[in-house]
Parts: C-alpha cells; structure tokens; sequence
C-alpha cells in the first residue's frame, strides 16, 4: 500500500518536477485496480484516472455525470493506495459549486492523487468527446480555479485546468478561457477537442503553461505520434481509453469464441500468463504472510 503522507507528497513533488521536462510527458489512462496495477510496472512518469473509464468500469453507465463525489473519491484512493506512480485523476466539474470543488480537491488529495483535473463543463457533465457540451460562465469557473488552488495542502498537488468550450463555442472561446485559466493559477491547461493538428498548434502558441492534450483511439481525429505532440508543443498526452478498449475487445472475443464453440480451446486471442497475473495481484506475498505465521505458531 503506498498512501501515507510522506509518500503522497514525495509523488507530487516528483510530478511537479517533471513538468519542466523537455520530453512529452505520456500518461496511460488507467479505470480501476487491474489496469492500475499493470501500468504501475512500467515506466510512465503518471497515470491518468479516467473519468469515463472509471464510471463504465465501476458502474456500468455512460460519463454523462451519474457518478458521485463519493464514488469517485473512492475509487482514487483505491487506485492511489495500490501504486508508487503519481496520479492525476478526473475529478469532472468538482461535482457542484464552490464548495464542493474545496471538498472535492481536499478529498482528492487526502486520497493519494498527485493531481485533479476540473472542467467547465455545466451539471450534469458529458463525456467531453461523445457531446457537444455546455460551459459556465468564465467567472464561475475562474472562481472554481481559485478554490482549487486555495484547498489544497502542497503547492506541489496539480490543479489541471479544462475547457470543453470548442465545440460549441468556437476556438477564440476556448483559448480565452484557457488564458484566464492560466491566469488564476491553474498548473496545467487542456483546451478539449481541438479540431485539426493548426488548432493544437495555435492552442500551444497562446497558452504558456504546460498543456495538455488528449489523445482517444477509435475517435475520428487520428491519434499523433509522440515525435508529433511533442513538435506542436504539449507538454502532457494522455491516452484515457487505449487500455481500456483494448481490454473490452479481448474480452469480446474471449466470450464470442467460448459462446461459439463452448470452451476457451482454440482461442486465438492473445492471454496474459496466469502465472505472471497471480503475482501481479500480490499471491506471493499472501503466500509468505501466511508461511510466515503458520512458522511462529509452530515454534
């Protein structure tokens, strides 16, 4: 378990520290423990809690804003207190007004993340790229900005700062409220659904904080190379669902193909090793608390 305060501040510190690398920062999105715990063994700087992933994988329903404060908080801590990697988790509209954003970031951060990131969007929120979506007035959110920086405990804990005004409001909207964004205090800026590689690119030029950029498989917009995101001028990619779709298409064809023929023999979708999953999982550390125990009752 890694969620006692030293260790929480240790990875803020760490995250905040890489903002300043040249290198894009590339963070897998991860939804619940499995995924956590897999993407925990590889060498990203941070992970990002899906909103949508966390929401389908928790609940079973669509990020149209059906999840609680108290579900989500949830499933940070859980997610935080299984890994060593700094965290930056979607924490929607900070779920209501100015004083559930303190609440929220307060939370948050009790809760292990390195980093929330807030929206503009109106309650109940969309999935930024499944909706056309309505925003706040600029001031509300410019105040919600202020809250956030204002309830947290270590300067180092991110505040990630989006606007999903794009689509419905026009580029000039959107880089005008990054803009205050960045103004009030927000450590990094995502301008959401920017519509070609010229809008990332002028997106990059206006704000001069760290930007970041989201990255969907299966959207209409191509997904970038690294070399790419990194010429335009992000400084964070996130990858919310490659993992996972990925998951959701294996499953589909493992439960397709024993549908079909009644059991799993022949199945040409690649497994993960039962072997390397049950350790992963931690049996061998239960194994030796176990031998461990069984030992000193026998002396």
């Amino acid at each position: 378990m890694h969620n006692n305060s030293d260790e929480r501040q240790a990875r803020q510190a760490q995250l905040k520290a890489r903002l300043s690398d040249a290198e894009l920062l590339v963070l897998p999105g991860v939804f619940e423990l499995i995924s956590a715990t897999i993407a925990d063994q590889l060498d990203f700087p941070a992970l990002y809690m899906t909103g949508n992933g966390a929401v389908a994988s928790s609940l079973g329903l669509p990020d149209v804003g059906l999840a609680t404060y108290t579900e989500m908080v949830a499933r940070v801590e859980a997610i935080a207190s299984r890994i060593s990697t700094p965290l930056i988790a979607d924490g929607d509209t900070g779920y209501g007004g100015l004083l559930n954003v303190d609440r929220t970031v307060r939370g948050y951060e009790r809760a292990g993340a390195a980093g929330i990131q807030l929206e503009d969007q109106q309650s109940p929120k969309k999935c930024g790229f499944a909706a056309v979506t309505e925003v706040i007035p600029l001031a509300e959110m410019v105040d919600k900005i202020s809250v956030a920086i204002e309830a947290r405990t270590s300067d180092d804990f991110l505040v990630v700062a989006r606007t999903d005004a794009r689509r419905g409001y026009g580029l000039n909207e959107a880089i005008a409220r990054a803009q205050a964004f960045e103004q009030a205090g927000a450590d990094i800026i995502f301008v959401e659904a920017p519509e070609n590689v010229e809008e990332m690119k002028v997106i990059c030029q206006q704000v001069q904080k760290p930007k970041l950029v989201n990255m969907v498989d299966g959207r209409a917009q191509s997904v970038a190379g690294k070399s790419e995101i990194e010429a335009i001028g992000y400084n964070l990619a996130i990858f919310p669902c490659t993992g996972l779709l990925a998951a959701a298409e294996a499953m589909t064809q493992a439960y397709q193909h024993i549908a079909n023929t009644g059991s799993s023999a022949g199945l040409e979708t690649p497994l993960h090793s039962f072997d390397r999953f049950i350790e992963l999982m931690g049996f061998d550390d239960a194994r030796r608390f176990d031998e461990r125990w069984q030992s000193d009752k026998s002396r």
